[in-house]
């Protein structure tokens, strides 16, 4: 393990988060609020620990990361950015203990959107501008980031994209892995740009504007307001809302081709059909089945099922309407889509669609198989025959997800939480969704859960963000050895 590197690494990771705490600072002194102190304490502690990191690095010589160190410094990293990022909730007091800041924090990095936040719109703007940054840092990465303005990590960065990106096989546009990084973030704050103005035109602040953008693109969820999206009472802001999330839960490297002019890219992609489908399907279904039961006009159910689906399978968490009043089926989609998640490469979060179809085309050919026991059945995608490495590491992938799923609910569940809490609540953070059923539906937050079951639940979130592999093989002892 090239330790001194390491130090390096993590110390210009935690730099550099630190100075993005200069955006809430200038929203906390133009709304004249009260978190100027602990939002420049916090980014002074953060550049203080940062440096001292980086110093202690800064003889290590450029090196070719292996796996090890990339998946070692990306999972340091991420619970290190939690816990700077829990520094403004913790210094402003706006949360009672370290451990619920740090659950906010981490909810916010890995764009899960679950809050144990009881009034929002009390908070001081500058915390709640810095709530919704940690969304927006998190949607793309905070590891990608700091490839993309970090030149010195260029040497392992692949390594450290690997390990960080939400995809089976994480795309690369451009032959240096900065450059990859570059590219991503500018197709990422393009989309910003154009929804922030949307948002505007439909009668939000900059305020809220952005920091809604936020957690749309970021398939985060965190919103300035009591009532989430539901508070603005306007079709228009749900509609460009909609659009967005769908936008985000689709895999980036298909915007960049779309934008440099190459759409047929984007709709021959086998995924991008697959996710399209799944979402009419279980809009068309939850329509159905709340028209006549909770809304009387078809329209009105429309609205409401297309906003919820497109929220919770692309993992964003927004609502707009108490789910848990809805029939049954409406609710049961809305639990699997959970579990499915977005597409790969994007910012959405679940088993993304790309497992999710590379398993049933493993069962199908374990089924062919049984009756034609001497054919050849290869799986593949887009005409390309998918290799056997990748087949292993998606049933690996969905093994341990579901071994992990399990595991968190006992765990839950032993605290004393309901049985359907602790179902939902572990399902809507290891897939980094946010609301859950339960005590943690759309109207209620994880206030009240107590606090063994939040740090279960943090660690849910990390292990769900970072694609379990990440994370689970630092507890490998073989991990450690030379």
């Amino acid at each position: 393990m090239h330790w001194g590197y390491m130090s390096k690494a993590l110390g210009g990771l935690f730099i550099s988060v630190s100075m993005t705490m200069i955006f809430p600072i200038i929203a906390g002194l133009w709304y004249s609020d009260d978190s100027f102190g602990p939002l420049l304490k916090s980014m002074a502690t953060g550049l203080t620990g940062g440096s001292i990191l980086f110093a202690a690095g800064r003889k290590a010589q450029v090196v070719a990361l292996g796996h090890r160190e990339g998946m070692a410094i990306v999972t340091l990293g991420w619970i290190g950015a939690g816990i700077l990022g829990a520094l403004p909730f913790y210094f402003s007091r706006t949360l009672g203990s370290f451990v619920d800041c740090f659950f906010e924090s981490v909810s916010g990095f890995t764009t899960t959107g679950a809050s144990v936040l009881t009034d929002i719109e009390s908070v001081a703007p500058g915390i709640l501008f810095w709530r919704s940054l940690t969304h927006w840092l998190g949607g793309m990465g905070i590891i990608v980031f700091s490839l993309a303005i970090l030149p010195f990590l260029g040497a392992g960065g692949m390594q450290l994209y690997k390990a960080e990106v939400p995809s089976p096989v994480p795309d690369k546009l451009r032959p240096r892995i900065r450059d990859t990084a570059l590219l991503l973030w500018k197709v990422y704050l393009l989309f910003t740009v154009l929804e922030t103005v949307l948002l505007m035109f439909g009668g939000m602040n900059l305020f809220d504007a952005l920091c809604h953008t936020f957690g749309t693109l970021a398939t985060g969820g965190f919103s300035t307001k009591n009532a989430s999206i539901a508070h603005f009472r306007s079709a228009y802001v749900d509609a460009v809302i909609i659009f967005f999330m769908f936008v985000a839960g689709v895999n980036f490297s298909l915007h960049y081709q779309l934008l440099i002019g190459k759409p047929g890219r984007m709709f021959r992609d086998p995924e991008f059909r697959f996710f399209s489908a799944l979402v009419l399907s279980f809009v068309v279904f939850t329509t159905l089945a709340v028209h006549g039961n909770v809304y009387s006009n078809l329209t009105e159910a429309l609205r409401y099922s297309l906003f919820q689906v497109i929220s919770i399978i692309t993992t964003t968490g927004y609502a707009t309407a108490d789910y848990e009043a809805w029939p049954f089926l409406p609710q049961a989609i809305l639990f699997i889509s959970m579990f499915i998640g977005a597409c790969a490469g994007s910012t959405g979060g679940g088993m993304k669609c790309m497992r999710v179809m590379l398993l049933l085309k493993h069962a199908y050919r374990e089924l062919f198989r049984l009756i034609h026991p001497h054919g050849v059945s290869r799986i593949k995608l887009q005409g390309q025959q998918v290799s056997q490495d990748v087949l292993n590491s998606v049933l690996g992938f969905f093994v341990l997800y579901m071994l992990l799923y399990c595991l968190g609910v006992l765990l839950v569940a032993a605290t004393g939480v309901d049985i359907l809490t602790s179902f939902a609540s572990v399902a809507a953070t290891i897939g980094n969704i946010g609301p859950g059923l339960g005590t943690v539906g759309p109207t209620e937050n994880y206030f009240h859960m107590p606090y063994f079951a939040k740090g279960v639940l943090t660690f849910c979130m990390i292990l769900g963000r970072l694609e379990i592999f990440t994370v689970i093989v630092l507890f490998v002892p073989e991990f450690w050895r030379k």
